[in-house]
């Protein structure tokens, strides 16, 4: 499980393009790694779409926003169009990556026992650590939580 200070598991995955993203390629910049469980679904698509609504807030911030799931590069894609998202979708098939960061696991829905995607977001600093994990969110709003918190630990930061 992922701990705030510490650093965060690397990565390198694959985007919406079939090109690789790796954690290392944004060092140095604010990070917001959200984890989501299917593209273009109802709750997925609320998530999406709020972080992007919400995209210059978060670049004025010096963070870009990386959404997380086992889709393929494709799915991603058409995601991307369908709804005009302006954020890079990460594919983790075999969820390893997901795992490292606690968004991988048993979960209840609708009151069944399943392992599965746990909707979760990782703010990570500028040098490469945990900043802040909320785990099992709620779509609705979430983004907007993110950059509150995102301000306010940049703020007390430069305090």
């Amino acid at each position: 499980m992922i701990e705030v200070g510490k650093k965060a598991p690397p990565f390198k995955l694959q985007d919406q393009d079939g090109k690789q993203a790796t954690l290392a390629e944004y060092a140095g910049q604010w990070v917001v790694l959200y984890f989501y469980p299917r593209d273009d679904t109802p709750g997925c698509t609320t998530e999406a779409c709020d972080f992007t609504a919400g995209i210059r807030g978060f670049t004025k911030l010096d963070a870009l926003v990386l959404g997380c799931s086992g889709d393929s590069p494709a799915s991603h894609k058409k995601f991307i169009e369908k709804y005009k998202l302006k954020l890079r979708l990460l594919s983790d098939p075999e969820h390893g990556v997901m795992e490292k960061y606690g968004a991988w696991g048993p979960k209840v829905l609708y009151g069944k026992k399943s392992i599965g995607v746990i909707r979760s977001t990782v703010l990570i600093d500028p040098a490469g650590k945990i900043a802040h994990h909320w785990f099992k969110v709620k779509s609705k709003g979430h983004a907007e939580k993110v950059q509150e918190k995102l301000a306010e630990l940049q703020a007390a930061a430069k305090a």
